[in-house]
């Protein structure tokens, strides 16, 4: 870093503070670079005279223009002082932004020595923002936001406008500017660094009848209007990528600005897993003529993509390649590997002879989406400078992941990610259910094993997605910044970012209890039957908790800012006021079924007359979000059915739970299930209840065993966190010895048989391998070796993703009373271990589990 010999002491100290939190501006809420006092050699972007000028070339971006009238705004909205463009770089003081090699000023002061562009020049979308003091006569000081590229620019105009106080999200969740009398922006060099991952970017899916209806309400349509608000968006959450809505819409062909604008602003665009060519779905069934079938029907659809790459042109996309069947389907029976290699072929040339160019130059992908990945496993390949888009599960758990010993790919990996989804086992649109630390683990699996070419994620309506995409776009940027241990850091910051410093620290921990309460089971799969009404008070304590988590959200909305009512609501007091809501009518219909079934008719009435209350309840809050927030701004955003599910797909309507009426001869509520026969249990002071129920994190011992040690991922999972071996990348131990593992003491007052249930997440064999495993053992037993990844698709797949958990459980000998260890012992990386529940007898039916025995304090 060169300091010029003007810079004082005091800001050569400071230099190290800024340096260190440089790797932190692009995080939500970073407080460092923008003070509202005057401080020696701060660059005064806003004081009492008014507004500095901000000075483009006339040769610059058009995206980069675009992003700078954006940040005149933002400096009126946030100081109420009016912000304009200098007709030339001549002013006192002077914001200069420019493109490295574009803007003429900028490249002499980096040839004079004025300019520190070292880590910035030639990188991808990389910027830096200093001050230099008379870069020239007639300047005694200007602010330089300089970019390696166009999107480096943006990104640079971006980052300071959310330091100085403008959310990403301040029209997409209506969050409020901040208010400053002035802005001084610290003069010592600023930058973020490269993203770590080339593409990022988010997929608007399943968008009717939510989306579809709001901007066909608002806007006419899915269209340039509505498309120019999210480019602004991803852009301003240092995201570069985007596949538009494709239900019934065409982004290309619908609206001819699209595409043009997606260029202007810097958006790449691609189209979705299964619409090849850069063209939509749509469009073939619009221009399409005969069977989406390449056997049978060559030349016109050789023709149709021939159009697509025509109508591209020059504009940055990443081509999808290969097929799929017509509707996002698989391809008819019989399709083989040498069809589908020649399709990549043909569609290659066509790219080649189309754009003059050579194919390996444009940058293409090629999903790996469902069937298409076993195309991939048998043997199909694509040339290598082509990404391979690997997918999850459409539930957030990714099915493969290259092997670290695999030679590197030109096109890189990416990974294709889900916040939404339609197809079973049940669609999840309504509300988030996705926990940052979920997003977390997965991703940077992704990370680790070098899938860093694309991220996408299908975020549904966008709204109400915000909080996750945020996170994915953040990680995606710098994934070295965040790690199991900060991410409560994370929600704080987000917070503050959205809402000031006061209630961050209230609304971070409710946002991250909304989305770990929600994510236990997805809103569509709820029920009355889903917790245990009886067994541990389950429901009750679901409900509770849905209780308490509302109160102390209304409670903050009574003392919040009125001007930040809208987006409360939005993002924190809506999704805990719906689940609450939807959470106590079905308690109440369980209710309902068993006062019935006791025959007491005063309170089975009672808890059918709650439930229509709660039902009703239910349309009120989203009636309000749709037409009185924001003087109805986003309605029909909450026009998605939710409740009355039956099947995979929606319901055309919520309906309400069956109710019943008292000595309906219903059949028992609850029915027994056998467990391992009969040992007595002594906790604590003595209580037998057959059953030991352990949090993971609440080990006695962690053991590591060369590198490998464990690290708990809070607010993980159905309960309160999970613990996992580390690092991911670690090889296949043997269990036994001195490997690594985890020891639980217990105390057993019998001998024989008992259970124990390991509560395990989600993870899929994303090796590929011949599975992925865990052992258990008690004392000094041979560990049992078991295999957590359910097939995708599978009866067992399907339940462990519905209940966001997978139990499994071994059977073990005591042959004494006393003091026992349960042994857990890692045998693969990335397995997330939630609860221990150890049976002996007396363990009863429920979702989450029995309560926690006694939290571990000698560890």
């Amino acid at each position: 870093m060169i300091f010029r010999k003007t810079i004082s002491l005091t800001l050569a100290i400071l230099s190290t503070i800024v340096f260190k939190s440089g790797v932190m501006a692009q995080s939500p809420g970073h407080p460092h670079l923008i003070s509202e006092q005057i401080t020696a050699g701060y660059f005064p972007l806003v004081n009492e005279t008014g507004s500095s000028l901000v000075w483009l070339s006339e040769n610059e971006w058009p995206g980069v223009r675009l992003a700078v009238g954006s940040f005149l705004k933002d400096i009126q909205a946030v100081t109420g002082k009016t912000a304009v463009l200098a007709a030339s770089p001549k002013s006192k003081r002077l914001v200069i932004v420019g493109t490295l090699g574009k803007n003429p000023v900028i490249d002499k002061m980096v040839k004079n020595g004025q300019l520190n562009v070292n880590g910035v020049a030639g990188k991808w979308e990389s910027y830096v923002i200093q001050a230099v003091n008379r870069p020239f006569p007639g300047v005694d000081q200007a602010l330089v936001i300089a970019g390696s590229d166009k999107r480096g620019t943006i990104f640079g105009v971006y980052d300071l406008s959310a330091q100085i106080g403008v959310s990403p999200w301040y029209w997409w969740a209506d969050v409020p500017p901040a208010h400053k009398k002035a802005i001084y922006v610290n003069p010592l060099k600023h930058t973020d660094g490269s993203p770590a991952v080339k593409y990022r970017g988010i997929f608007i899916n399943d968008e009717a009848p939510a989306f579809s209806g709001w901007a066909r309400e608002k806007f006419g349509g899915i269209n340039h209007l509505v498309y120019e608000r999210m480019f602004e968006l991803i852009l301003r959450l240092k995201g570069n990528y985007l596949w538009p809505a494709m239900w019934g819409s065409a982004f290309n062909d619908d609206d001819m600005q699209n595409p043009v604008l997606a260029d202007e602003y810097g958006v790449v665009m691609g189209t979705s897993h299964h619409e090849p060519m850069d063209r939509a779905q749509q469009e073939w069934k619009k221009y399409g003529k005969g069977e989406w079938n390449y056997e049978n029907n060559k030349e016109v659809l050789q023709s149709f993509w021939r159009q697509g790459i025509e109508n591209m042109g020059t504009k940055e996309t990443v081509v999808t390649i290969g097929m799929r069947g017509d509707g996002d389907k698989p391809m008819t029976e019989g399709s083989n590997i040498a069809l589908l290699e020649n399709i990549v072929k043909d569609q290659r040339n066509i790219i080649g002879e189309v754009l003059k160019k050579s194919p390996e130059s444009v940058p293409q992908m090629w999903a790996l989406y469902k069937e298409v990945q076993d195309y991939y496993d048998k043997g199909m390949r694509v040339p290598d400078d082509v990404t391979l888009l690997l997918c999850d599960d459409n539930w957030g758990n990714i099915r493969k992941l290259p092997s670290l010993t695999s030679k590197p790919r030109k096109g890189g990996y990416g990974i294709y990610y889900h916040f939404d989804y339609v197809g079973g086992p049940r669609n999840y649109k309504w509300l988030n259910t996705n926990t940052i630390s979920k997003t977390w683990e997965q991703m940077h699996l992704a990370y680790t094993y070098n899938a860093r070419q694309i991220w996408v994620v299908n975020v549904g309506d966008l709204k109400p997605m915000e909080y996750p995409i945020s996170f994915f776009l953040d990680y995606a940027w710098n994934p070295e910044k965040w790690s199991a241990s900060n991410l409560g850091s994370y929600a704080q910051q987000w917070a503050a970012q959205q809402f000031g410093t006061q209630y961050a620290s209230q609304i971070a921990g409710m946002l991250t209890r909304y989305t770990r309460y929600n994510a236990r089971c997805k809103p569509e799969l709820l029920n009355q039957n889903t917790y245990s009404f009886s067994n541990y008070n389950e429901f009750g304590r679901v409900v509770s908790d849905y209780s308490n988590l509302l109160a102390e959200a209304e409670q903050i909305n009574t003392v919040i800012g009125s001007e930040y009512k809208d987006a409360y609501f939005e993002l924190v007091l809506h999704p805990i006021q719906a689940c609450a809501n939807l959470n106590e009518m079905y308690f109440e219909a369980a209710k309902n079924k068993f006062y019935a079934q006791s025959g007491n008719s005063t309170a089975t009435d009672q808890a059918a007359a709650n439930v229509k209350k709660l039902f009703d309840r239910d349309q009120e809050i989203s009636d309000y979000y749709n037409t009185k927030l924001a003087n109805g701004k986003w309605n029909h955003m909450m026009d998605q059915t939710h409740i009355g599910y039956v099947s995979w797909f929606d319901p055309k309507t919520n309906k309400m739970p069956e109710l019943f009426k008292a000595g309906a001869g219903l059949d028992s509520l609850h029915k027994s299930t056998d467990a391992p026969s009969g040992l007595n249990l002594q906790v604590g002071s003595g209580q037998k209840s057959g059953f030991i129920a352990i949090e993971a994190e609440h080990y006695n011992r962690a053991l590591p065993s060369g590198n490998v040690t464990w690290v708990v991922i809070p607010d993980f999972g159905n309960t309160i966190s999970g613990v996992t071996p580390w690092p991911v990348t670690a090889p296949r131990l043997t269990p036994g010895g001195t490997s690594s593992h985890l020891e639980y003491d217990v105390n057993l007052t019998d001998t024989g048989k008992v259970a124990i249930t390991c509560f395990i997440s989600p993870t899929l064999d994303f090796k590929n391998g011949n599975g992925l495993y865990y052992a258990v053992s008690i004392d000094d037993e041979q560990p049992q070796r078991v295999n957590i990844a359910p097939k995708v698709d599978s009866r067992d797949w399907s339940e462990t993703v519905s209940n966001n958990i997978r139990k499994l459980t071994t059977i073990h000998h005591i042959s004494h009373a006393g003091k026992h260890t349960i042994k857990y012992w890692m045998v693969d990386p990335a397995v997330v271990l939630e609860r221990v529940v150890l049976n002996t007898g007396g363990l009863k039916p429920s979702y989450l589990g029995p309560p926690d025995s006694g939290k571990r304090t000698d560890r």
